[in-house]
């Protein structure tokens, strides 16, 4: 008995130490204003806008004018777009248009992410150490090989036989 004692008042310690929450502000944007950054992944580029959302709608974000649940029907494709929202918790706050080209599913969904940190960066410059700590500013410059001639691939030789 005494053990469930022991564990109900460190709840109770632990509920009074929590901090209060703050109220944060999300800087406004213009009517007819927007701020747009550039991303690149593979062989996609993505052009994405941020403007105010007026319709309070969550999640308004357009890809080739588009929704992006209808453009990414993979829902790992749809968490890596929305995932610099959700990072500040703007769900509601910004509506995102992006103009994407080139590439597959996923360098296309990456790009975008890096367009949207980097365009929500320029909004507010306090947001950058929580975008670089999880890695949404960084560049992947990962690209595929050319093909070499006298190879299979880029880099696979033909099978060699000694008879």
């Amino acid at each position: 008995m005494e053990t469930k004692v022991e564990e109900v008042k460190t709840l109770e310690i632990e509920k009074e130490t929590e901090e209060p929450k703050t109220e944060v502000s999300f800087p406004l944007i213009e009517k007819g204003r927007y701020f747009e950054g550039i991303g690149r992944r593979k062989r996609a580029t993505a052009r994405v806008r941020i403007w105010q959302n007026d319709a309070n709608k969550d999640f308004n974000i357009l890809i080739n004018d588009r929704n992006y649940k209808d453009y990414f029907k993979n829902i790992e494709f749809q968490k890596i777009v929305e995932a610099p929202l959700r990072k500040i918790k703007a769900q509601k706050i910004y509506k995102v248009t992006c103009k994407v080209i080139g590439g597959g599913p996923r360098g296309q969904a990456e790009a975008i992410r890096l367009g949207l940190a980097r365009s929500l960066v320029l909004l507010n410059p306090e947001w950058k150490p929580k975008f670089k700590k999880a890695g949404f500013l960084t560049r992947d410059p990962r690209e595929v090989e050319r093909k070499k001639y006298g190879k299979r691939k880029a880099r696979k030789e033909e099978q060699w036989q000694k008879r």
